[in-house]
C-alpha cells in the first residue's frame, strides 16, 4: 500500500468581480486559486465571496465547481504527490476553517499588500492563493520562496514539484471527470491537456 496522496490545486478565472479586478492588474489567465483533496472536485476549499450577490462579503469558502461562477470558467488543475500523514495533517487544518468558517474573512487589504510588496491583512483574513500557501506551509510543505502573503494564483502555476493534469474549460474537465466514475488513475493515465 503506497504512503503518496495527492492533493489538487484549481486555478480558475470564475466570472466574478474581485477577479476580474485582479486580471485587470496581474494579465494573468487565472485569479482564484482554491485547494482540492479528490481529482472529481468534490471538496474544494478558498476565500472567496460567500453570497453571490454581495461581492464584498467574503471570507473562508466550500466551492461548488458545478455552477455559479465556475460555470463558464476557465481553468488549470495542479497534482502535488505529499505522505499520507501530510494529506491528513492538511485535511485537518482545512476542517478547522471549515467548523469556524465565520471567524474568517477576506483579505482585500492583502491584495493592495502584493502591489505594493508587503504583507498587509489580519491574523484572520486571508486571500485565496493566501490561503491555498498556507495550507502547504502548515504542513511543512514548502511551494515557493516567498510567504503566503505575497504569493498570487500565478505564483503556484510555477511551483516545480506541481503537475499539471488538466488545463481548459471547467465544463470539459466536469464532464470527463467529475459525473463519471474516473479516478486519479484515469486522469495520471491520460494527462489530459484541453485548449481553452
Amino acid at each position: 500500500m503506497s504512503n503518496q496522496m495527492q492533493i489538487y490545486i484549481l486555478l480558475s478565472n470564475p466570472k466574478t468581480w474581485v477577479a476580474k479586478m485582479i486580471g485587470l492588474y496581474t494579465r494573468a489567465p487565472f485569479n482564484h486559486a482554491s485547494i482540492a483533496f479528490d481529482p472529481e472536485l468534490r471538496e474544494v476549499y478558498s476565500f472567496g465571496r460567500k453570497h453571490p450577490l454581495i461581492p464584498m462579503y467574503g471570507g473562508f469558502v466550500k466551492e461548488d465547481i458545478h455552477g455559479g461562477v465556475f460555470e463558464k470558467a476557465t481553468c488549470a488543475l495542479y497534482s502535488c504527490k505529499v505522505s499520507k500523514e501530510t494529506y491528513l495533517h492538511m485535511r485537518n487544518y482545512v476542517k478547522k476553517f471549515e467548523e469556524n468558517g465565520e471567524q474568517y474573512n477576506y483579505n482585500f487589504l492583502g491584495l493592495l499588500g502584493i502591489i505594493l510588496n508587503m504583507e498587509l491583512g489580519g491574523e484572520k483574513s486571508y486571500f485565496c492563493s493566501q490561503f491555498v500557501s498556507a495550507v502547504f506551509q502548515e504542513a511543512g510543505v514548502k511551494l515557493l520562496d516567498k510567504s503566503a502573503g505575497l504569493t498570487t494564483p500565478s505564483d503556484l502555476s510555477t511551483c516545480s514539484f506541481l503537475k499539471l493534469v488538466f488545463r481548459g474549460n471547467l465544463e470539459t474537465y466536469r464532464e470527463l471527470y467529475c459525473y463519471s466514475r474516473r479516478t486519479a488513475a484515469s486522469l495520471e493515465q491520460h494527462h489530459l491537456y484541453a485548449a481553452n
